[in-house]
């Protein structure tokens, strides 16, 4: 009789052993999930929504920011706001790699997370700030309303030592590119409609002048190269001086499929667009997409989520960064 209570005994004990660790795991770690914030700052995300707006319409170029954010934080290794970090003695910031030329606007981030520090101190991640930020973002420029997770945690260290490996550079070839985004679960319809994000903002003369000299690359449309070498008349341009081209002189502050009638028409500025053209593993959706935005829409939305939810930091891993652009230790 002793024995058979012992052995119930130590039947219900290795019961709750078994069952606690991972009861207590679910608890300590719940991951991503819609609205995490609901107990903890119920006003998180309508004070960023708030602050995009203000911004944008101050900056009508915040937006573009917003956007390159969310694709140059997630795609590299972890969505954990590491782009976002400044450099110290000890690390290069990735906001200073060639690959991040051009990007501006950090500051604001920093502006959203002290209206949010206001109401909630310690309590809303900056990854989650750039995540929420871009998708506010995409709507403010005519773009569809995504619904993200939340629930991300900072990082700690830049990740520039390793930015090459994971972003894919604007004269890679287009089998570099697929691979690059395969391998976080992007497949080529989503890599298409990712790189639609090219309908809004500007390119840069220092990332174009290769195709207009010595001589102008013949796959260009002849009607669109007097425009661009008016605007790039530099064979090399002074990288602190303000060229660009606009992505899409029809709807440059729009986010839609008219990237895509571009492209086919030969008006793609950069490499990576013209190989998105002709390149046949990807065209027959880049047609499909310039047929139909709502196609376009559909997929840069699965393939923003897919993005936003790569690797993050969750649970008990990371921090709270008190200041976007530094970790805790350094504050």
């Amino acid at each position: 009789m002793v024995s058979k209570a012992l052995f119930f005994f130590a039947l219900l004990s290795f019961s709750a052993v078994s069952l606690r660790p991972a009861s207590a795991e679910n608890e300590e770690d719940p991951g991503l999930m819609m609205s995490f914030y609901r107990d903890t700052c119920p006003q998180a995300e309508d004070i960023i929504k708030e602050q995009v707006k203000l911004l944008y319409k101050r900056h009508k170029n915040t937006a573009f920011s917003w956007l390159r954010n969310i694709f140059h934080d997630c795609a590299v290794q972890s969505c954990d706001a590491s782009l976002l970090l400044d450099s110290t003695r000890r690390s290069l910031s990735e906001k200073e790699t060639d690959r991040s030329f051009g990007m501006r606007n950090f500051r604001y981030i920093e502006t959203i997370k002290e209206a949010v520090e206001r109401e909630c101190p310690g309590v809303v991640s900056c990854a989650d700030i750039l995540v929420l930020s871009a998708r506010d973002g995409i709507v403010a420029l005519g773009g569809p309303y995504i619904p993200l997770k939340t629930g991300r945690r900072d990082g700690r260290k830049s990740r520039a030592d390793i930015l090459e490996e994971y972003l894919p550079d604007h004269n890679e070839s287009m089998s570099v590119v697929l691979d690059r985004f395969s391998a976080i679960g992007i497949d080529t319809p989503g890599v298409v409609a990712l790189l639609g994000a090219h309908s809004v903002g500007r390119t840069h003369c220092v990332k174009l002048v290769h195709r207009l000299y010595p001589e102008v690359d013949p796959a260009f449309n002849p009607d669109h190269i007097d425009h661009m070498l008016h605007k790039c008349p530099d064979p090399i341009p002074d990288p602190k001086s303000v060229q660009y081209v606009r992505n899409d002189r029809g709807t440059p502050m729009v986010l839609d499929n008219n990237y895509y009638r571009n492209i086919l028409d030969n008006k793609g500025l950069m490499l990576v667009d013209h190989q998105l053209a002709v390149d046949k593993r990807t065209k027959p959706f880049v047609k499909k997409m310039a047929k139909s935005q709502g196609y376009f829409f559909k997929e840069f939305s699965r393939a923003i989520t897919i993005l936003s939810e790569n690797n993050p930091l969750t649970g008990t891993k990371g921090e709270i960064r008190k200041q976007c652009n530094l970790s805790n230790k350094l504050h």
